[in-house]
């Protein structure tokens, strides 16, 4: 059980590299927002910005190695794919303790698959947005990586 719980996050991540590498250069800056709101880089740099919250908060021994991303320096697929596979690389680690833990993580009282949930859930929910904000400004995904980031038996 314990490695399929680490595998569906490791699915979630993968997903978010797929989706990065199928956006253009020209559509990582598009945004939706009329107020200077996050552009798609932005929305991959507060994903990973997250889970290093997350490590800050609750998990301080696995930020060694990890920095955020600056949201106002340079923000490239290069960057956000190193950054993205690091940081979920260590969030593996902490979801295998809360596993190991019987379940208990420091920070969801409902234990590590509920915050594997709301972690999911949270980055999907980006991703969404992600699709939409490409979509409406001209720059949509292929259909064939839309329906891939839905086949995790293949994923």
């Amino acid at each position: 059980m314990k490695q399929q719980i680490i595998e569906t996050w490791y699915i979630n991540n993968r997903v978010n590299l797929m989706l990065i590498d199928a956006i253009s250069t020209e559509g990582m800056n598009c945004t939706l927002s009329k107020r200077g709101g996050r552009n798609v880089a932005l929305q991959f740099a507060h994903i990973h910005n997250n889970r290093i919250y997350r490590f800050e908060k609750y998990a301080k021994d696995l930020l060694k190695g990890q920095s955020r991303i600056d949201p106002n320096g340079k923000v490239d697929k290069a960057l956000l794919k190193k950054q993205l596979t690091h940081s979920a690389a260590a969030m593996a680690k902490w979801i295998e303790r809360g596993v190991n833990d019987d379940g208990k993580i420091r920070g969801f009282k409902r234990g590590v698959v509920t915050m594997l949930g709301y972690l999911i859930s949270h980055e999907a929910h980006h991703r969404g947005n992600i699709l939409l904000t490409l979509k409406q400004c001209g720059h949509p995904i292929p259909k064939e990586i839309r329906d891939r980031i839905w086949a995790w038996n293949q994923i």
